[in-house]
């Protein structure tokens, strides 16, 4: 075996989880695909005789790639070009459609929504150690920040993701089930499972932009908009339950980028008013947390 073919064997070897840091970082899977071909093109023109922890240094590539990337994205204010995501992050022989849910399931479309609120290097101090359990001394010299820097970056991150103190545990559980119920509900086209987590008189109301062209915006009466509510929602994916401004709701962001919210009114551990949340000028406001 050639020197070259040994290195692309090793390269491989890190491949997927060179993936998975971009990704997480980037919320893009192309550009998380753009990033590790970089971190390939600079490992094949560098001398890496002396490179004792090849998957560390290829980390740190990558990481520094994708932070200048990140940087790039926000001078110029743009968005990542995944309108979706259309495969997981491995991908096996056979792979479908279905793999967009199981990319959901991987990397959490919420916790993906509130990286994208992190500056560059709050994103990267936390992805890196708290996902991937990199030391602060490997991530400092990445951000160009001392180890203490680095943690403070990551402590930072770490509060946005948990969010602001929420509702007390006990209660916070119980609307997370009856949320979870409602979701599944709506999902199966469980009328009675959907009515049985809302009170008779619960109202949805859902904004101008949310809501399609001629559709009534408010709506009074679980039994009359229950129905309604399946239709529009049945086969939906990416949309999970996070803490919504320190309630449980219910997210829908495509790619990681948040398109809906769903917000929730409780009584008695019964859902008496739901918000469908499209504006983009709303959603920013929103203080949305991983559960």
């Amino acid at each position: 075996m050639n020197e070259q073919d040994w290195l692309t064997e090793r390269f491989e070897e890190h491949r997927l989880r060179l993936r998975g840091v971009a990704y997480r970082m980037l919320g893009s899977l192309s550009e998380a695909e753009d990033a590790v071909q970089e971190a390939w093109l600079r490992l094949s023109r560098s001398e890496t005789a002396a490179v004792e922890n090849l998957g560390g240094w290829l980390t740190t590539v990558v990481s520094r790639v994708c932070l200048d990337m990140l940087r790039s994205r926000k001078s110029r204010r743009e968005e990542p070009t995944d309108a979706q995501v259309a495969e997981p992050i491995v991908r096996g022989e056979g792979a479908d459609p279905e793999g967009e849910a199981v990319l959901a399931d991987l990397v959490g479309v919420a916790l993906l929504v509130v990286l994208d609120t992190l500056t560059p290097a709050e994103r990267l101090a936390f992805v890196l150690h708290d996902l991937f359990a990199m030391s602060f001394e490997e991530i400092g010299p990445i951000v160009g920040r001392s180890p203490e820097a680095a943690r403070q970056l990551a402590s930072r991150a770490r509060r946005r993701v948990r969010g602001a103190p929420a509702a007390p545990d006990v209660q916070r559980e119980r609307h997370r089930e009856v949320v979870e119920a409602f979701l599944a509900a709506a999902r199966a086209g469980d009328l009675e499972g959907l009515l049985a987590v809302l009170d008779p008189n619960a109202v949805l109301r859902i904004d101008a932009a949310a809501a399609e062209s001629g559709t009534t915006r408010e709506l009074t009466g679980a039994s009359t908009w229950a129905k309604q509510f399946i239709a529009m929602s049945r086969g939906l994916r990416f949309v999970q339950p996070a803490l919504i401004n320190g309630s449980v709701g219910l997210i829908f962001a495509p790619g990681g980028k948040l398109s809906r919210a769903l917000t929730f009114t409780f009584t008695n551990a019964k859902v008496t008013q739901a918000e469908v949340i499209g504006d983009p000028a709303r959603l920013r406001e929103l203080d949305i947390a991983v559960l």
